[in-house]
């Protein structure tokens, strides 16, 4: 199999836990959407490489990434912060600086949750452009369709009508699970790799209202 177009794909950083995943998912359908191909570490299923050479691979592979530190700031009595999404964040600024001429081309989102609360945890961030989605995940889509145009060249589909073509797609899908012998429940934690693929599927085949 070819490996994937490095100026296509877009590196994804962002938290991968129930509460977050509504975003990831609209995040990942804008991307296929709007013609590009998502790489996350939850594709690498290969136990014998460690975590960090996975995303060390796919910050190479891919000449775009959307880094999300919604996730950096505890929420509970000890509790920890989350360092993992900063902490790529810097492996791919890294690459872009320091990686050679191919990697100088590399274009980054930033996103968080709410505005201005990167600055305590990553002062070294204050006057980059740093989106906002406020854990909306049609801002979310917003965002990313923005920067994907502006930044990547991607045709420039109007965010209702990508939002719109989310709610087919999930519709599409729920049915498609249903036919399968899924219950309703089981459908509620669509798990975030197999409905990616089911993404990539649905564009394939010419973007259908509904299953049946």
């Amino acid at each position: 199999m070819a490996k994937p177009d490095f100026d296509c794909c877009v590196f994804i950083n962002c938290p991968f836990d129930e509460d977050y995943a509504p975003i990831l998912q609209a995040i990942l359908f804008c991307v296929t959407y709007l013609g590009f191909q998502p790489r996350l570490a939850l594709e690498a299923m290969d136990s014998g490489q460690s975590r960090l050479d996975k995303i060390q691979s796919l910050i190479g592979a891919s000449r775009y990434s959307i880094h999300d530190l919604s996730r950096c700031q505890s929420t509970e009595v000890g509790e920890h912060f989350r360092m993992n999404m900063p902490f790529e964040l810097g492996i791919d600024q890294g690459c872009r600086r320091y990686g050679g001429k191919k990697f100088e081309r590399k274009k980054f989102l930033i996103l968080e949750e709410q505005k201005y609360r990167y600055q305590a945890a990553i002062s070294d961030l204050s006057g980059c452009d740093i989106e906002f989605h406020a854990g909306h995940f049609d801002k979310a889509i917003l965002k990313v369709r923005n920067w994907l145009v502006n930044e990547a060249g991607a045709k420039p589909e109007g965010p209702a009508r990508i939002q719109q073509a989310y709610t087919n797609f999930q519709e599409w899908y729920y049915e498609r699970q249903l036919a399968s012998g899924a219950s309703d429940e089981d459908i509620q934690h669509y798990p975030t790799k197999e409905m990616l693929t089911a993404m990539i599927e649905w564009n394939a085949i010419g973007r259908p209202v509904s299953f049946n």
